[in-house]
């Protein structure tokens, strides 16, 4: 391939979005270039002062089929993919009287915009582009003579070129500007086929996302990261710093979980786990009762409410050191007291659709699984021993569920009244992690006279029943279906203790 620039003595343009068209072409009509153009796109040239031919009088053919073929022409396409250097393809080209395109210009149809707004799918397959992408392909394999414009984003970039250096193009530029291209194609592609196998269902892998955030690292500083997505659909920064790897997992996780509650409730966050959480009708108490769990892990965390936080309860947030606060609303109080400290981070959570499915890269591929929407309520209960859990207790074990199926496995967690006492996550045995929960509200003077349990997953003995027991906890909630049921079962009889299962286990690794 030559390494020697390319002036651009002709250009294709065909575009749906015309902003920030006109300088571009006025500056190719300065240099000289003559253009070539359909429809709509045509139209805007022509008036616009500027000289203009239509793709018809390039190709002899008219524009068919309502427009759906318009440029697919050997004509056009072989003024694009013939190679300059190549000597058979330079006897062809004369051969067929085909002329050279040095530029082209192409956007694509708007099928996501399309999609978005709920369209029929008459329109959606209307908006699926052919002679588009056929183009941009095309200009993009031939980068060592061509140069590809496939987005307005692009204009600023090929307007900077084309001044400084007169209408030519380096090489390097082209090739740049063809590897955007595929990316453009590849991401369209991508969309198209997501949402046709909605139905059919092919088992295939497929993500693209063309929005990118750099973040300052990943999770340690020697770990570079970017964010890929819409964080505005997600959620607005009234203050603070810029989000980190780190934050934007906790942050995820803290979502997650406040989204299981419909009752006013704030919970607090370290390393993707719940050290506080409440429910109260008073938000301030939620807070207050969310920190007596664990104050010393707070410090730094993430915390979360699914209620507009005002003036009072800000004053008591205010008195600890967190990184992250996210609630649905702010009164200007509490925004005043909150943006007192310059690196806090406020976030005012939105509405926005889950994804179906998570995905994480594991050994040399990708595992993909549908997202973990079942806790269950009251109708899901089965229960399980000759006690019956009442009201309060029910309200509590359903409670610590929400809790324990957002925690790290192993995963223990330990409730009353609505709020979490403690818990303990992420052990290798299931004994540890309850070990753990109660030394740690022993540690805050926390009782657990009259507590409940929950658990991530079954229990393979009836030993953490009795250590529960032993510990002054009444009734547990579990998935169930361990070989050896029966025996925690038998435990919790002979010591009144209701046991209650979910049918369903919620590892989280």
């Amino acid at each position: 391939m030559s390494n020697t620039k390319r002036k651009i003595n002709t250009a294709l343009i065909s575009v749906f979005y015309k902003d920030g068209l006109y300088e571009i072409v006025k500056k190719l009509n300065e240099f000289g270039v003559k253009i070539y153009s359909t429809g709509g796109t045509y139209d805007f040239i022509k008036n616009s002062g500027i000289n203009v031919h239509s793709v018809e009088s390039l190709t002899s053919y008219p524009s068919i089929f309502g427009g759906r073929v318009k440029t697919l022409h050997p004509k056009i396409f072989g003024g694009i993919l013939f190679r300059r250097s190549n000597a058979n393809d330079t006897e062809e080209q004369i051969k067929y009287d085909v002329s050279a395109i040095d530029l082209v210009i192409v956007d694509l149809y708007p099928f996501e915009e399309t999609l978005r707004q709920n369209a029929d799918e008459d329109d959606l397959v209307e908006k699926i582009d052919i002679g588009g992408i056929s183009l941009i392909r095309a200009a993009a394999k031939n980068f060592s003579d061509v140069l590809v414009v496939s987005s307005r984003n692009q204009y600023d970039c090929l307007k900077k070129i084309l001044i400084e250096q007169q209408g030519e193009t380096t090489l390097d530029q082209r090739k740049y500007f063809a590897a955007e291209a595929f990316n453009i194609s590849s991401h369209y592609d991508t969309e198209i086929f997501k949402y046709l196998n909605q139905q059919q269902n092919i088992n295939t892998f497929k993500q693209s996302i063309n929005q990118v955030t750099a973040l300052r690292y990943g999770e340690n500083p020697h770990q570079k990261a970017s964010f890929f997505g819409n964080l505005d659909e997600v959620f607005e920064q009234l203050h603070g710093k810029e989000i980190s790897y780190n934050n934007l997992l906790d942050i995820d996780s803290a979502i997650n979980l406040i989204n299981e509650f419909d009752e006013p409730a704030f919970a607090i966050l370290k390393h993707n786990n719940a050290c506080g959480c409440a429910s109260r009708n008073d938000i301030t108490e939620a807070w207050k009762l969310a920190l007596q769990a664990d104050p010393v892990s707070a410090f730094g965390g993430v915390i979360i409410s699914n209620r507009t936080v005002d003036g009072v309860c800000a004053e008591e947030i205010n008195k600890i050191f967190f990184e992250v606060i996210i609630a649905p609303g702010f009164t200007d109080d509490a925004l005043k007291i909150l943006q007192s400290k310059k690196n806090r981070i406020i976030l005012r959570h939105k509405q926005y659709p889950l994804h179906s499915q998570q995905f994480r890269t594991v050994l040399n591929g990708v595992v993909l699984q549908d997202r973990d929407n079942c806790t269950g309520g009251i109708n899901e209960l089965c229960f399980m021993t000759n006690v019956k859990p009442d009201e309060e207790q029910i309200r509590d074990l359903i409670f610590a569920n929400k809790l324990v199926k957002h925690s790290k496995s192993n995963a223990i967690v330990l409730v009353k009244n609505r709020m979490l006492l403690a818990s303990g996550t992420g052990q290798t045995s299931r004994v540890d992690a309850l070990k753990q929960s109660i030394e740690k509200a022993k540690s805050f003077g926390l009782s657990l006279s009259g507590a409940v349990m929950a658990s991530d997953a079954f229990f393979p003995f009836a030993d953490c029943v009795q250590i529960a027991h032993e510990s002054g906890i009444n009734a547990v909630i579990q998935p169930g279906g361990s070989v050896r049921d029966q025996d925690s079962v038998d435990y919790c009889n002979m010591h009144d203790m209701a046991m209650v299962s979910t049918g369903i286990r919620h590892f989280r690794h």
